[in-house]
């Protein structure tokens, strides 16, 4: 069996088996892949653009657009080359390149969105302390250690990972590079190091979804007494789709993660794939931003600014 000095390559799990299937895939992704890049683009602009945007909830969401642009770019592009030219190669440092940087996107999003339910807890909950507790410095600080750790999180996972001596193969079943099925592929007991700190990794975010589930507790507590329906319509709008978010990705994550792949059949797991990497990307600036009052004006003068200096 080849070791993991000899491998040069892994293949990837393929997206559909006949090539119509394949040519398909390649335009539902690039549909998809555009419509993500156009969404958190205009985020990331009009958050950039208009100072009256420049508050705690719109700063955490121009980071929640970076991280979606970078995560999304991270595994759709290589898998629409892959179907568009009907093949599964990707090199050994383009494997670890994707590892890395998705498992950075990944882990520095969880930790935001983490982040995001604290500051929603603060402005329902303790309104009064929001300028003190929430201030420029506190914001920055906040997600520079989100961004922070999922740079720590994802070294730690991708040098242990590509330290273990592959001899199972190169056939990596999944659609992008990930740890569970290159874990399949090493040696016998020599995963037990890299199982560890997964496992360790697992009940991290399991902390961190118990954290959310807290705070949005003591939020709709809050938002429950509120004599205004309207006030109460506002918060359910805006923080239901939070914790839907962080559902889909501790649900899905925790099931690719745990869920031994031996039993998974690989439509399954490219399913649940999809769901943790792709869907969250493209659907966060509709639950986010699209539909807020603020964004949508900003959006609506930065066009005819556009379409002015074109005239």
């Amino acid at each position: 069996m080849p070791n993991s000095s000899s491998i040069s390559e892994f293949l990837l799990l393929p997206l559909a088996d006949t090539r119509q299937l394949q040519l398909l895939h390649f335009w539902l992704l690039l549909g998809i892949y555009l419509a993500a890049l156009l969404g958190n683009g205009l985020i990331s602009t009009a958050v950039a653009c208009d100072r009256r945007l420049h508050t705690p909830m719109y700063f955490f969401l121009l980071n929640l657009a970076l991280l979606d642009l970078g995560c999304i770019s991270t595994t759709l592009p290589k898998a629409m080359a892959n179907a568009l030219w009907d093949t599964r190669a990707i090199s050994y440092t383009g494997c670890a390149a994707q590892l890395f940087f998705f498992v950075f996107f990944l882990s520095a999003e969880y930790s935001l969105l983490t982040i995001m339910s604290y500051d929603r807890y603060v402005a329902i909950c303790k309104p009064l302390h929001y300028g003190t507790l929430m201030d420029s410095r506190a914001c920055a600080t906040m997600a520079a250690a989100a961004w922070g750790a999922g740079v720590l999180h994802s070294l730690l996972h991708t040098a242990n990972t590509f330290s273990l001596p592959l001899c199972q193969g190169n056939v990596v079943n999944q659609f992008f590079c990930e740890i569970p099925p290159i874990l399949k592929l090493s040696c016998s007991a020599s995963y037990l190091r890299e199982a560890v700190f997964l496992i360790f990794s697992i009940s991290l975010v399991f902390g961190c979804f118990v954290f959310v589930l807290l705070s949005y507790v003591q939020i709709f507590l809050v938002v429950l007494r509120m004599p205004s329906e309207q006030g109460r319509h506002k918060a359910f709008s805006t923080c239901l789709p939070h914790l839907a978010v962080v559902s889909l990705f501790i649900i899905t994550g925790m099931y690719a993660y745990l869920n031994p792949h031996s039993v998974s059949s690989p439509s399954m797991t490219l399913m649940v794939a999809l769901l943790y990497s792709v869907v969250p990307p493209t659907l966060n600036p509709m639950i986010y931003s699209m539909r807020n009052r603020e964004i949508k004006h900003t959006l609506r003068k930065l066009l005819q600014y556009a379409l002015f200096q074109l005239q």
